[in-house]
């Protein structure tokens, strides 16, 4: 179940993510996104252990539900093979590392905080 702070939800996953498994994240995606209002969304994937590309359309979906209703939506993790999963969607742009969910909810991407700034390319999410 997706927590709730402030004006915040956030959704945590763990273990390994892929076609299989991706079921209780989703259900979580979409469970936070319930009622019409603004929904601010930090998606916590600090303890997935594997990721594959099944998880760029549920969080693309969540982030163009999110967005028309004027929110958003951010994803913590400090993983080498998520940013991979996301760079090769097309999606790294829409979707830049947090190192935490403070940082998230304060807009501080790890890319901020002295990496390198990730490319934008958006090309798996439609506009």
């Amino acid at each position: 179940m997706p927590e709730l702070f402030d004006e915040c939800r956030m959704v945590r996953a763990r273990g390994e993510l892929d076609l299989t498994t991706m079921t209780p994240l989703v259900h979580a995606l979409e469970g936070a996104r319930t009622g019409c209002r603004r929904v601010f969304l930090i998606v916590d994937l600090r303890e997935v252990t594997f990721a594959d590309g099944s998880i760029l359309q549920p969080l693309c979906e969540a982030w163009d539900d999110c967005r028309a209703r004027q929110g958003w939506v951010r994803v913590v993790h400090s993983s080498r093979g998520i940013e991979l999963v996301m760079l090769d969607g097309g999606v790294l742009g829409r979707f830049p590392a947090y190192a935490s969910a403070q940082d998230a909810w304060s807009g501080t991407p790890t890319a901020a905080r002295g990496a390198a700034p990730a490319p934008h390319i958006d090309a798996y999410c439609r506009p």
